[in-house]
């Protein structure tokens, strides 16, 4: 895959528990030199709309264990929305999941995603979660009518693989995320069927691509 194909294809992510305004200002150039979207903390949303009006603009509610009142995800998506961001990642609740809640995870992720007029992707936790909890996560997304599957926070053990893409991309189109750093390794979720690749290495995945 050629670099502008696949840095348009990549959220650039900075969302680690210290991060700064100049951490955003940073991974904001970097995407706009390089033609990547931006995942940065809720917080900064409003400044890096500002400061990169040009970039696509995505930011995290109820991160990063997904277990956030439904409420408060609902006016943190409201608000990131009205602050500037073009695109939401919310965590599902993986304990009302497992614990066999589907109607409410259902009801919480549909009242996020009718909260905003902007694309919303679930963020699974996939290595937290079996197979069939899987299906059951990607049933509730489609349900409460998310726009995009995403496998991982980054904070849970493990991260995206090839084999969990596959299984989400039978539902809705997958933003692969955790442990992704390389060109090869995005070209892998990529063949798996992700969509788009969220990583913290969006510069090195960028520059290991072929330049035409």
């Amino acid at each position: 895959m050629e670099r502008s194909d696949l840095a348009a294809r990549i959220d650039h992510t900075v969302l680690g528990p210290a991060t700064t305004a100049a951490d955003v200002e940073r991974v904001l150039d970097e995407a706009v030199a390089h033609g990547m979207n931006a995942c940065v903390p809720p917080c900064y949303v409003a400044e890096a709309a500002a400061y990169a009006p040009d970039v696509t603009l995505v930011t995290v509610v109820g991160f990063p264990h997904g277990q956030h009142a439904t409420e408060v995800k609902r006016t943190e998506a409201d608000e990131a929305w009205e602050a500037g961001a073009d695109e939401l990642d919310v965590v599902l609740n993986v304990g009302r999941l497992q614990a066999g809640e589907q109607g409410r995870v259902v009801e919480e992720l549909s009242e996020v995603v009718a909260a905003v007029p902007v694309p919303v992707k679930v963020i699974v936790e996939t290595s937290l979660l079996t197979d069939a909890e899987k299906h059951r996560a990607a049933e509730a997304a489609v349900e409460a009518d998310a726009d995009y599957l995403k496998t991982s926070t980054g904070f849970a053990d493990g991260g995206a693989t090839a084999e969990d893409v596959a299984l989400l991309a039978e539902y809705l189109p997958v933003k692969a995320s955790g442990g992704i750093g390389s060109y090869e390794e995005a070209t892998t979720m990529i063949e798996a069927g992700a969509e788009r690749i969220g990583a913290s290495s969006g510069v090195a995945i960028v520059e290991g691509a072929p330049e035409a």
